[in-house]
This record gives structure tokens, sequence and C-alpha cells, in this order.
């Protein structure tokens, strides 16, 4: 890495540190119910949607009835986003006149956005009306979030709970309701707000028709509806003036979306380009406010599960480990495209650095640090096509979210994610002293091992067997437009981003067809739900065993070495199960083009 790079990665580090610490604390207190001064005038409203809805607050919840609750919540997001796509032309707020969303499209979408994925096989200005986009896309990215959040403080209540009769890990309806109306919609209006002011547009115009600066005009006499040229009162006939350079500009309520697609690590954008495009980022500083509402919640719920389980080095220990991975993941990915193309150095051309796909406004460092942080974390989001990466570049965002997005991970979802991994690294671990391996003074047996080894093993089945099925069926090969170990490395990004949530894609997979629409969004449903229950099955099993007092063998999961030993866990099991499909894809491609 360079100078540039390490300024720009301290700097951002620095921040992420000063922002997440306070707001890990606000959340821990939030979730119980302890609100701070400046929030409580908040508090009539939060009774009020629990009178609305018939919940009362109080009652504590299995882990069943948490899963079922969250499950039918998610459902009916899924039906309500579904419908607003497929009735969107007889609804107001569609200046456009946009047409009813295609059946699979809509149902893929509203998977999408449900599950926080946000893959997006259309372009939004062209696709969405205004209301589908306010009412039903960015809804859904403050309900997805706040589902993963959720998820995350079950699990650490599980960590925190003493022996109980019936174990309880909280109530899915209060939780949800107080980490939106708290924590989501207070900070990404703060979000909103500062993007606005960089130039993030926000209004309901329809589109609007501009002169571009380098175009011509010249005078054509104006026709009536026949076909004949209209006369003024003397009998002369009347021009008109025809631009030869015009620009359609869409328009709409983008800085509310953007705000809380960053928060939320949701990724859709309003617009095709998505954060390549000047109306959503069109600024190095708003690129900078971007990147660290990707990283804010992610970094924060360090901070809330150390407070939470009462040690505060915990946190640390699992933020050290995020920080190591996404530090060496950074490092790779800028040196690569830094180095760009040795084929341009054989021709003797001296500036060999890979401008492909980039905007100059943000340059190789800025968009190499956006594209690291938005896939290890679940957001999706990018400042510049992944497509046009070094094949070793775009091999670490495929990894990034490979990994299961533990990296930092999205919000909620990268938590108990690598949870998982320190279940499964105090495991191995005890296996090797012969020991009951313990976590924060809760035994570890076969239950929680059995249900790590279904949250660890379901995506690379989702991935591995989709990826198969894509290419060697005439459906799945039909939307690849690359040939070779290009066009493999395009359909295995997008199972990897649509399994693991996260939603960016490589360019060139024609992916919105029946086939991909229906195989992606059973990914991503599968890729969402079939960790969480798991994870709060985990949960409920933690949360009714006695918490133990530490003793002379018990493993401490809070100093360097347990940082390394959850390092290799998270690589060795995560990567494992890859390696055969990454060297078929980018690791072939990068040793072509070396060759070459």
């Amino acid at each position: 890495m360079n100078t540039n790079a390490l300024m720009q990665l301290a700097i951002y580090l620095s921040l992420l540190l000063v922002l997440a610490w306070p707001l890990g604390h606000l959340i821990s207190r939030v979730m119980a119910g302890d609100l701070p001064l400046f929030l409580r005038w908040l508090k009539p409203l939060e009774q009020g949607f629990y009178r609305l809805a018939g919940v009362k607050a109080e009652n504590e919840q299995n882990w069943r009835a948490y899963a079922i609750g969250l499950l039918l919540f998610n459902i009916i997001g899924v039906l309500a986003v579904y419908a607003l796509q497929r009735l969107q032309f007889v609804l107001p707020l569609n200046p456009q006149g946009m047409a009813a969303v295609s059946t699979d499209s809509a149902l893929n979408t509203a998977i999408s956005f449900v599950t926080n994925t946000n893959w997006q096989g259309y372009a939004g200005e062209s696709t969405m009306s205004y209301l589908t986009q306010m009412l039903g896309l960015t809804v859904q990215n403050f309900l997805s979030a706040a589902s993963g959040i959720v998820v995350a403080i079950a699990l650490i209540r599980g960590f925190k709970n003493s022996s109980r009769k019936s174990a309880t890990i909280g109530n899915v309806w209060a939780d949800l309701t107080r980490i939106t109306l708290y924590v989501l919609v207070p900070i990404a209006l703060v979000i909103a707000l500062l993007l606005v002011g960089q130039g993030v547009i926000q209004n309901f115009k329809p589109y609007q028709e501009v002169q571009t600066l380098d175009s011509n005009s010249y005078q054509q006499p104006k026709l009536d509806s026949a076909g004949n040229a209209v006369k003024d009162d003397k009998g002369q006939p009347v021009m008109d003036t025809v631009n030869t350079q015009t620009q359609l500009l869409a328009m709409g309520p983008v800085a509310s979306q953007e705000a809380i697609k960053m928060l939320g690590t949701n990724g859709g954008g309003f617009f095709n380009a998505n954060s390549a495009h000047p109306f959503e980022n069109p600024t190095p500083l708003a690129n900078l406010i971007q990147m660290l509402a990707i990283f804010l919640i992610p970094a924060a719920l360090c901070f809330t599960f150390g407070q939470m389980v009462g040690d505060k080095r915990q946190g640390w220990a699992i933020l050290a480990a995020m920080s190591v991975l996404f530090v060496i993941a950074y490092g790779v990915l800028v040196s690569a495209e830094i180095a760009g193309n040795p084929a341009f150095g054989k021709l003797g051309i001296d500036s060999v650095a890979n401008l492909e796909g980039k905007e100059t406004r943000f340059g190789i460092v800025a968009s190499s640090l956006f594209a690291t942080i938005t896939t290890a974390a679940s957001c999706g989001a990018v400042n510049a096509m992944h497509d046009s990466l070094t094949p070793l570049g775009g091999m670490v965002p495929t990894l990034l979210i490979q990994l299961g997005e533990v990296v930092f991970g999205g919000v909620g979802s990268g938590l108990y994610g690598m949870l998982v991994f320190a279940l499964l690294a105090v495991f191995i671990a005890g296996l090797m002293v012969g020991r009951t391996p313990e976590y924060l003074g809760k035994k570890i047996e076969s239950f929680e091992m059995k249900m790590t080894a279904l949250v660890i093993l379901v995506t690379p089945l989702l991935v591995l067997l989709g990826t198969a099925i894509a290419v060697s069926t005439t459906a799945g090969r039909a939307g690849i437009f690359n040939p070779g170990s290009h066009g493999f490395s395009e359909v295995l990004y997008a199972l990897s981003s649509a399994a693991n949530n996260n939603g960016s894609a490589f360019a060139g997979l024609s992916a919105n067809t029946p086939f991909y629409n229906i195989l992606l969004g059973i990914a991503m449903w599968f890729g969402r739900f079939a960790i969480i229950v798991p994870v709060l099955a985990m949960a409920g099993a933690l949360a009714a065993k006695p918490r133990l007092n530490a003793n002379a063998g018990t493993l401490p999961t809070h100093g360097p070495l347990f940082v390394v030993l959850l390092l290799g866990a998270v690589l060795l099991v995560g990567m494992l199960n890859y390696i055969p499909a990454l060297a078929l894809g980018p690791i072939v491609e990068q040793l072509q083009m070396i060759a070459h």
C-alpha cells in the first residue's frame, strides 16, 4: 500500500472508532429499556405502537416464539413489497408512469429487500415509482436491518442470562420497535441531512430533460397533429427550437433511501449505478460519510456485546479480529488495483494502475476502500464496478462475502456470525486440551455445535450448488456474456452475494430472467433465515444454562491468543469450502493475465 492508501485507512478507522464506541453503549441501554434523557420524549410513541399491535413488551419469549414472530414479520414484508411493485402503475407518486414489475422480478426484489440483501436485477430509475422506492424498499431497509440487530441482541442475552427454568431471550416486537425507533430512524435522519448538504437529491419532481453543455440547436417549422406547418397571425411558419444534445435526468427522494441503505448495510441503490451515481454520492466527503455509515453499527455492536455480557474486553477481542481481517483484505485489494494489469507494462506504458470502472472523483484508493468495506459488511452498495477489478482484486470482495460477511458484517448478522465462529474456536481449543469448552461461562455442548455446523454449512451449500446449477443448465449459461474463467467468476459472485445477503454483483451477467430471479431468490431467503433460526435456537439453549465462574482451566477469550484462534477458525473453515471454486474463477484468471 502507498502512503495515500495508509492515510485513508488510518483516518477511516480512527473516525469509526470514535463514533462506534458511544453508539455501542447507547444500543445496550436502548435494548434494556433504559433510555437516555434525549430519547425519552419518544417513549409515548413506543407505547402507542404496542397498544396498536396489542403487544405487551414486558412479556418475554422463548426462542421458538421469538423466531416464529420474526419469520411472520418478514413474510408479511415480502408480501407487502411484492404487492407494491405489482400495483405501482395505479398508485400515486408515479410521475413517470412506471408499469407493474414482472412477477418473477417483483418476487426476487421483495425477498431481496426483506432479507437485507438488496440484490437488484433491474435499473431503479426506470423500474420503480417513488412510492415503491419509499414505502416498499426504504421501509424494508429499516425493518430488515432491525431484524438482523435483534437476532444479535437475542444471542448476546443467551450468554448473559443465568440459569432459568424456562429460558427467554426477549420480546421480538419490543426489540424491533426499540432498535428502529431509537437507533435507526434518528441516525438515518442525521445522515440523510448530511448527504443532502453534500448534494444528494431529495425531491418528488418528474424527471428533468436538460440541455447538455456541448449541445447544438437548430430551428424547424412546428407541425400540427396532421403534419401541417403551424403559422402565426401573419401567415409565417412558427419555428421550434430543437436541441441535438439533451439528457433526461432522473429525480426522486434519494437521500432518505441512501442514508438507511448504508446505515442498515442494505445496499440497494435508487439508481442503477448505485453509489457511483453523482446524485447518490456526489463528493469525496459524501463518500466518507457513506463508508462510515456502513461499518458504524457493526462496529458499535462489538461494544454492545462487551457491555451486555459484563466484560468489555470480550467486545474488544471480537473487534480486533474483525479489524485484522479487514486491513489484510484492503491491503490486498488496493495493492492489486494500484499494480494494475502487467500486460500494459510489457507494452512500455508506465502508468499501469487499474482505473477501469472507477469514478475519477474518488480514485483507486477510495474506490478500493469502499469495495472492501461494502463486501466485508453485507452492504453491497458500490462506488466502482467490481467486475472491472483485477482478478486478484475481484477475488477479495468475493472471498469477504464467502466468509459469511463476518468481517464487521451486516448489522447484527456480522456479530452473530462472528460469535458462531467464536464458539467453534473454543470448541476446537477444548478438544486440543481434553476439556469441555466454555465461552463466557456457558458450556458449549453437542446442541450448540450442531447449530454451529448448520450456520457454517448452509451458505456454502447454497452458493456451490446454485453455481453448479447455473453453469450446467442452458438457462443459466444464457445469462453469461463473458466467456471462460471470468464468466464463471460472475456466476460464483452472484450466488455468493445472494446467499450471504450482500447484494453487489459483477457486471456481465444478465440476471433479470425468471431462472436467475427464482434461483437467487431461494438463495437469499434460505441464506438469511436458515441461519437466523439456528442462531436463535442457540441463544435459547445458552440462556437456559448456568453461567459458570472462570477457573484456572478456563480459556481466556479476551486476549491475543483467542483472537488468533478466532482468525484461524474464520479463515480455515470459511475459505476451505470455496478454494476449488475460486481456483476455477479469479485464480485462473489472474494466472492467465500474468502469462499474457
